[in-house]
């Protein structure tokens, strides 16, 4: 038994030192492929499978079924809820212009100046008062006198008198154009300068 082992192994390596892909066989020189060894074209590579396939987790339908009871729960506490409304911060008096401590106290003054200040009051009030009773008066007077002269006007000529009764529109010269109907630059950029975005956004 062992020497036919001994033999076999001698025929294998007797082989083995021959040319890889080929033996030389008889005077024709026929090649003849070698079972032991393959054309490297041949030869494949494939990437090792290890993994397995991912086992289904088993859902338990009582668990699932608590779980959206919850969601449902929640929704509703949600819903019940009224909305949050956005601040307007332009009502909104900051809190440092609330602060008592940054008012400025009025200086101190001395019993003539505050005496002088309150008669030099007193004297504005009364001429303020005289001025508006003159110019009340100037006004009747005015209004007066239009309406005598259209009585008197009316028995004169019916036509005069209606002519005074319209507008005069050279009383009051006013003269205006409006903007002129050309299109804009294109490629005019206007000045937008520099400031900082502080405006803040709210989600509900």
């Amino acid at each position: 038994m062992s020497v036919t082992l001994s033999r076999c192994l001698c025929r294998v390596l007797s082989r083995q030192t021959a040319p890889p892909s080929s033996f030389l066989l008889g005077e024709h020189h026929h090649t003849v492929q070698s079972p032991w060894f393959a054309p490297v074209m041949t030869l494949k590579t494939s990437a090792p499978l290890r993994a397995e396939p991912k086992k289904k987790k088993k859902v338990d339908p009582r668990r699932e079924q608590m779980l959206r009871e919850r969601m449902r729960k929640k929704l509703k506490k949600l819903e019940k809820v009224p909305p949050e409304l956005i601040p307007i911060e332009d009502l909104i008096t900051p809190a440092k212009c609330l602060d008592e401590t940054r008012e400025r106290s009025a200086p101190r003054l001395s019993f003539e100046e505050s005496e002088g200040q309150a008669l030099l009051l007193k004297e504005w009030c009364r001429y303020k008062q005289e001025q508006h009773i003159a110019e009340v008066e100037a006004v009747e007077l005015a209004l007066e006198a239009q309406r005598e002269a259209l009585a008197e006007l009316k028995l004169e000529s019916e036509e005069l008198y209606q002519a005074a009764l319209k507008p005069d529109p050279l009383l009051f010269p006013f003269t205006h154009e409006g903007p002129a109907y050309t299109p804009p630059k294109t490629k005019y950029e206007a000045p937008d300068g520099k400031y900082n975005n502080i405006t803040k956004v709210y989600t509900q």
